[in-house]
């Protein structure tokens, strides 16, 4: 079924305003907190990546300043195109210095553009006030808040996949034969039986906007521009890209798709871009990145135990509930909004297959999830909601109360793990690590993030003790790096360790470091000499 904009008082427009600012307001709380709420290395590469643009910028910078920054952003993966970052920093000129801040305003921004893109979408198949609970879900939803105001790709990446696929599914409306938005001709149809044929009402309300017209262009081209930006920003979001407009080119035009302009026009758009860089410009981090992430760990996906934690790690994220009932929704949801929800799906599953490991490691690789759920959401709550629209009174006051205590509910929970933590203390405590010893120092560390912390905050780059992680013992389950503690400190004069919990699943390492003296032990971290032996 669908349900075109509908002419006469919007009373839907307060309640959507509303979600707005509360998602704003959510997304912008402990805005100068440092970045380390959620997933910290992520975030603190971006950072370091940003400080090397902005420094590059900057008139007032030292040679010293642009050389340590570049080295900085040289020790992270540099595997996206540094799209976020390059707003981010020059953002810095308007804020007077690098802030947190800066990249959490722009990617709420963004989150919420695409929230607008996303109820539009809703309200063309389901009622206004399906969408807005949905859309409620979208905004509150903890791991919501949290993954769309980090400052990474992916909240850039998932708003421009959002406004795509928007755009997209316009394009296919303006595409059918006898669709017409704004009339109730579609709504209509949408009452008939089963089997009913739209035919006979097509053929009354010819449409005005034929295929290839100048509107169909208009989405075509905007559709193929969003979703070729989503896959810039981070080319994982392919999958999902393209399996959405497989889904509504082959739903719209058939067998003969081939024969559009258009399809061709947004497969050029979508493709060229993505493949220039990731293919063609970073041939050689895309091919490290493929080996290390989908063909060493693609062992994982023949076990059963894989999809197990894949589907509990999705439930922690979304709720298994909520999971089942969206996935319900794309089932029985109007043909158009079946195809493309179950296109998606598939494409979800295929990107999940291709990076197994994040599946149930990495909570912001299903950032883009997020919309996905609430749209299948918002078409399995549509009977519900409109059966109580039609109740009235007191029935109808009591289902709004308890939908307002729950989003009121799940926006407290979100404010909650926001400001539960404070990291306002960690810039001058890795200030003072960075300070322990020499700039030219050469330094092995057992610390935090890739050593990203100390960086970014304490000015200073050393070389990496290897951690006890479940992705090491994937990769590596006989590896000892005790056993080559020579090998590894060799040239070195020092040995920091800041992560004492990862020191503690090294007892081996911990043996050794006992026999060398601390020159300096602060709260939070030690020093080792290795020069004295």
């Amino acid at each position: 079924m669908t349900f075109p904009p509908h002419p006469g008082p919007r009373a839907w427009l307060a309640p959507l305003i509303l979600l707005l600012a509360l998602g704003g307001f959510l997304r912008l709380l402990d805005l100068t907190d440092p970045p380390l709420d959620f997933q910290p290395s992520r975030q603190l590469r971006n950072s370091l990546v940003a400080r090397e643009i902005y420094y590059n910028a900057l008139p007032s910078a030292t040679e010293e300043q642009r050389g340590l920054a570049a080295s900085f952003a040289n020790a992270v993966g540099k595997y996206e195109p540094p799209v976020i970052e390059t707003i981010v920093a020059y953002s810095y000129f308007l804020t007077g210095g690098e802030t947190i801040a800066a990249a959490r305003a722009w990617t709420t921004l963004f989150w919420l553009a695409a929230g607008v893109a996303l109820f539009d979408l809703m309200r063309r198949v389901v009622s206004h006030w399906s969408a807005l609970v949905a859309l409620a879900y979208y905004f509150v939803l903890p791991f919501s808040v949290q993954s769309s105001r980090s400052f990474q790709p992916d909240p850039l990446m998932t708003s421009a996949f959002i406004v795509g696929v928007y755009f997209l599914y316009r394009w296919s409306e303006d595409n059918s034969p006898g669709y017409l938005s704004g009339t109730n001709v579609v709504a209509s149809e949408a009452k008939q039986p089963p089997g009913f044929s739209g035919r006979l009402l097509r053929e009354k309300h010819p449409r005005n906007d034929m295929p290839g017209s100048a509107s169909t262009w208009k989405w075509a081209l905007l559709a193929a521009g969003f979703l070729s930006l989503a896959a810039f920003v981070k080319i994982v979001i392919a999958f999902m890209v393209g399996a959405a407009a497989v889904a509504l080119v082959l739903f719209t035009l058939g067998r003969n798709f081939w024969k559009s302009k258009q399809v061709w026009a947004m497969a050029g758009i979508m493709v060229v871009p993505s493949l220039s860089y990731y293919v063609l410009l970073n041939q050689g981090r895309s091919t490290e990145y493929f080996f290390a992430w989908t063909v060493a760990l693609v062992n994982l996906v023949t076990s059963a135990d894989f999809y197990t934690k894949w589907l509990a790690f999705l439930g922690a994220l979304f709720g298994l509930t909520i999971l089942f009932v969206s996935v319900a929704g794309a089932l029985i949801a109007p043909s158009r909004m079946r195809w493309l929800l179950i296109g998606l799906w598939i494409g979800y599953l295929l990107y999940g297959l291709t990076l197994p490991f994040q599946m149930y490691t990495h909570s912001y690789y299903h950032i883009q999830l997020i919309p996905l759920v609430a749209l299948g959401l918002a078409v399995a709550l549509n009977p519900l909601a409109e059966s109580v629209a039609g109740m009235g009174g007191v029935r109808a006051a009591g289902f709004v109360a308890v939908i307002v205590a729950v989003v009121g509910y799940q926006a407290y929970a979100a404010r909650s793990v926001l400001v539960a933590e404070d990291f306002h203390h960690e810039p001058a405590f890795w200030d003072q690590v960075g300070g322990a010893f020499p700039a030219d120092a050469k330094v092995i560390a057992l610390t935090q993030d890739y050593g990203y912390r100390l960086m970014l905050y304490g000015w200073r780059r050393v070389d990496l003790w290897p951690l006890a992680t479940g992705l090491s013992e994937a990769r590596n389950p006989d590896k000892d790096p005790a056993a080559q503690f020579d090998e590894l400190t060799e040239g070195k004069d020092y040995f920091l360790v800041t992560a004492f919990g990862q020191l503690e699943k090294q007892p081996g390492l911990k043996a050794i470091l006992d026999t060398y003296p601390i020159i300096i032990e602060g709260d939070g971290y030690v020093l080792y000499e290795l020069r004295s032996k």
